[in-house]
């Protein structure tokens, strides 16, 4: 019989974030825990669609009851404005080979998915709403590409910089030189270009941020162009 799913809940009065530990990437937010664990479990489906592609073995819970808090965090300012910003006790855990493995192939499906979002609307009028501000394709996929930049330098590591490049070949730059830096902080090597960051995000939790913000645009974008 398997297990219940291990999660934590990130709480501030007006929002919280719900994450699976051990699934970066899916992670949702309610105004209540019971409310962003009723929104994990709904995009539990989309979130294994998109690991599937990783040839990953996932497990969609049935229910709120398949689920384990195992960690309640104290939320910040970023939970309020509407990310996930307080890492669990567990992404300081080391990466070792087979998980860095594991988790880089999350990051990257994730990534995947964003791309065939955005591909897939092109010259499509998304539905305007609160959600995502009313961005268009085009806009979002700065955004997101600008937010991964500031993820890698959160990281500790420098962003390529491919001045008259365009937009998908800066992308790629960029999520080579993460998965390098990725790599490098797992087994313990100096990055290749380094930079002065105060409080570096741990590995795991850079994983868990990028894919949930690549899958938060990503489902975005199919809502509003469905």
């Amino acid at each position: 019989m398997r297990g219940r799913i291990p999660v934590y809940v990130e709480v501030t009065p007006k929002r919280t974030f719900a994450g699976a530990v051990e699934w970066p990437g899916w992670c949702r937010s309610g105004k209540t825990v019971d409310a962003a664990l009723e929104a994990l479990v709904a995009y539990a489906d989309r979130y294994g669609k998109v690991i599937s592609r990783s040839r990953l073995r996932f497990e969609a819970p049935s229910g709120v009851e398949d689920l384990e808090v195992v960690e309640r965090l104290k939320g910040n300012a970023t939970t309020e404005f509407g990310a996930p910003g307080v890492p669990p006790k567990a992404d300081s855990r080391p990466l070792p080979p087979a998980e860095l493995k594991r988790q880089t192939a999350i990051l990257e499906a994730s990534w995947r998915a964003f791309d065939r979002a955005a591909d897939a609307a092109r010259g499509v009028e998304l539905t305007k709403g609160p959600r995502g501000g009313g961005r268009d394709v085009p806009k979002m996929a700065s955004h997101v590409f600008e937010a991964e930049a500031g993820y890698v330098g959160a990281l500790g590591s420098r962003p390529p910089r491919l001045p008259g490049e365009s937009l998908s070949q800066r992308e790629a730059a960029l999520r080579r030189s993460a998965i390098a830096a990725l790599a490098a902080l797992a087994a313990g090597k100096p990055l290749a270009d380094p930079r002065n960051t105060k409080r570096p995000w741990s590995p795991r939790f850079y994983v868990r941020r990028s894919a949930w913000h690549a899958l938060d645009h990503a489902w975005e974008i199919e809502d509003r162009s469905a």
